[in-house]
């Protein structure tokens, strides 16, 4: 039987690829490109164009404006207080005073996913249908990218 995300899901993609595309532009445009440390560790995960990436530390991560979008991705668990980080195409948003090995690792494996994917709008139909079905903790591209989680560059 569907949860009532996934049978919302298919209305809420187009303003999910919509919101994820331009905080994307927003973060290359203004965020910081990877350090040395950064880029080995983008490149250990297996990112191809690590030099794309960029960070921008925020005091908190962003929410939608959009009521729904915004309450499914509290809801979900993928964005809201307890995030210290997520990434949006090459752009990733990290929470001052989070920025460690292990979490820039994890969020370029998922920079890498979404290289793997070809596009933002190719990766978050699937992602937001793995959340959907199986939660957050256990959507296997979150799983995958903790399993590379690395705490040495």
């Amino acid at each position: 039987m569907p949860t009532d995300l996934e049978l919302r899901l298919p209305s809420l993609l187009p303003k999910a690829i919509a919101w994820v595309s331009a905080q994307s532009r927003l973060i290359l445009e203004t965020g910081s490109p990877l350090d040395e440390r950064g880029l080995r560790l983008a490149r250990a995960v297996g990112v191809s164009y690590p030099e794309k990436i960029r960070v921008s530390a925020v005091q908190a991560l962003p929410l939608p404006d959009d009521p729904e979008l915004q309450s499914v991705a509290v809801e979900t668990g993928l964005l809201g207080p307890q995030m210290i980080g997520v990434t949006l195409g090459y752009g990733v948003y990290v929470r001052e005073g989070y920025i460690s090995n292990r979490l820039i690792s994890h969020e370029c494996r998922h920079v890498h996913q979404y290289e793997a994917a070809g596009s933002i709008e190719a990766f978050l139909p699937v992602y937001l249908h793995q959340i959907a079905t199986v939660g957050y903790h256990d959507a296997p591209l979150e799983i995958d990218a903790r399993r590379h989680e690395l705490d040495v560059a």
